[in-house]
């Protein structure tokens, strides 16, 4: 599904150039659930910038789904993005004056699936996701598990091959964290591929792929069996 070689990406810092990835060679599979850790400046943000498309690199390769996208314009990028790449973020990107069921159905606006077939669909991810009874509420009366579960209810909504989760639970307290992370084991367990970015050793142990990043390297590239 994802594969780069000799990816790069630098910074200008002062006077002087910040190499954020060195060269990193990554290859990943469909199905994949993946860790990307590291501490601060070690690259894996800009790792996760690069492969859901939101930024490009200065030099290397990077294929998703056997499609070149490295140098791709941001209007081609942006298409990419829509259809293929699902995002959650730590701060969940919440409509506030948005129902749960809205806020899912948002990525559908400009398409061309009829309103009652969106509509259709996301009541059935908030559904499998255990939020049949808060379709109508807004953010800010759910609970913080709750708003996390409808941003990745709306990440799944154009059935994207490849779930992309940036501290998914940095915002979460610990049950609640272990709550979000048995769902995306459940959404993984199901097909669905997740590359996720996270400071937390317990919560990395979800997944079953961990790559430690250091100086715009990887460092270490683990797979539990």
């Amino acid at each position: 599904m994802i594969r780069t070689q000799q990816l790069c990406r630098r910074f200008h810092v002062g006077d002087s150039w910040v190499h954020a990835l060195d060269k990193v060679d990554l290859h990943i599979e469909e199905g994949d659930f993946v860790a990307v850790m590291g501490p601060s400046g070690s690259g894996k943000s800009t790792l996760m910038n690069i492969l859901g498309c939101l930024d490009t690199p200065d030099d290397g390769d990077y294929r998703l789904l056997e499609q070149q996208v490295a140098h791709l314009d941001d209007a081609e990028l942006s298409r990419i993005r829509n259809r293929h790449i699902g995002f959650v973020f730590q701060s969940f990107h919440l409509l506030p004056r948005l129902t749960a069921l809205e806020n899912v159905m948002l990525p559908l606006r400009f398409s061309d699936i009829e309103v009652s077939q969106a509509r259709a669909h996301a009541e059935s991810l908030l559904n499998r996701l255990g939020l049949s009874d808060r379709m109508d509420h807004r953010p800010n009366q759910l609970s913080g598990g709750q708003r996390q579960r409808v941003a990745i209810a709306r990440s799944l909504i154009n059935d994207p091959p490849l779930l992309l989760a940036d501290e998914p639970t940095g915002n979460l307290d610990s049950k609640t964290s272990v709550e979000i992370m048995d769902l995306f084991t459940e959404l993984n367990r199901a097909g669905q591929t997740i590359l996720m970015v996270t400071h937390e050793d317990e919560i990395a142990a979800f997944a079953r792929r961990v790559i430690r990043m250091r100086d715009g390297k990887i460092e270490h590239d683990t797979t539990r069996h």
